[in-house]
């Protein structure tokens, strides 16, 4: 199965190309394996042709993109003689001429492509190029976030098999609690959000367990996101630069926790919000 990048994400990363490179077109998809990309979403396009096409690897101006990992344009795509034309027909229905293709790539992999096109055979300049460059920048962005989420559930599912773990072990559940909640604020796809999040509670409800939980206490996510990095040993600093907030921001949150928490201090927070089954 391809990855999956969630249809917003995309389809934000090409509003923006086309935004800011004034392109009126805009396309793009994931590989489906090591040399084969599928066009999964339009922006701008007058027909569907381009939906669904597949593009291997050395074929066409995507495929040389995604062969060399390297951004690739022409002036006018049916006369270029730098580029194969296995796809000549459908460029053609759509009615585009002059197109840009930039791979997204992700640790010297390339995991997907994107299309800026004009309907007329101008030569693209820098502006168009550093355009479609940031937008495959979004798409890889999402991509890194979301290989650190399967990552973390994957490590996270199996160190909360056994509630019994040493404390040694369980040190590092906190830790990948910690990073999961960081994450969570990142990820756009709904329902790889609430997984995050029921791992997270997960994690939670695992260490606290052990101990009683006090009745009716309630944090909101950034308070926990809060607590989940003061626990660590973060100080409001890092804190909010983990979370991409600011220092003041990270404070209230914390401050208003301890509230809820009958807290006075950091420590007695954290240890009462453990207690509550609300932090591993």
């Amino acid at each position: 199965m391809p990855e999956s990048v969630d249809a917003v994400e995309m389809q934000a990363a090409l509003l923006r190309l086309r935004r800011t490179s004034g392109l009126p077109v805009a396309f793009g998809g994931l590989l489906a394996d090591a040399r084969h990309a599928r066009i999964a979403e339009l922006n701008g396009a007058q027909t569907s042709v381009l939906r669904g096409l597949v593009i291997s690897a050395g074929s066409g101006l995507g495929g040389k993109a995604i062969a060399l990992s390297r951004p690739c344009a022409v002036t006018d795509y049916h006369s270029s003689r730098h580029i194969s034309h296995e796809y000549d027909l459908a460029v053609a229905e759509e009615g585009l001429r002059s197109v840009v293709a930039v791979p997204v790539v992700v640790r010297r992999k390339v995991r997907g492509v994107l299309y800026g096109a004009l309907r007329e055979p101008i030569t693209l300049g820098d502006r168009t190029f550093d355009a479609a460059v940031a937008a495959a920048r979004d798409v890889e962005q999402a991509l890194v976030v979301r290989d650190e989420v399967q990552q973390l559930l994957a490590v996270t599912r199996e160190q909360v098999t056994d509630p019994r773990a040493a404390p040694e072990a369980w040190e590092d559940v906190r830790e990948a609690h910690r990073e999961l909640r960081a994450l969570v604020p990142k990820v756009v796809d709904p329902a790889l959000r609430d997984e995050l999040l029921a791992v997270c509670g997960l994690l939670a409800s695992a260490a606290g367990a052990r101990t009683p939980k006090p009745s009716g206490v309630q944090l909101a996510p950034r308070e926990l996101d809060v607590l989940a990095c003061v626990a660590a040993g973060a100080t409001n600093a890092v804190a909010a630069e983990r979370l991409g907030l600011r220092p003041e921001t990270v404070k209230g949150y914390l401050r208003s926790a301890m509230r809820k928490l009958g807290a006075h201090t950091r420590l007695q927070a954290v240890v009462a919000a453990r207690r509550a089954g609300l932090l591993p």
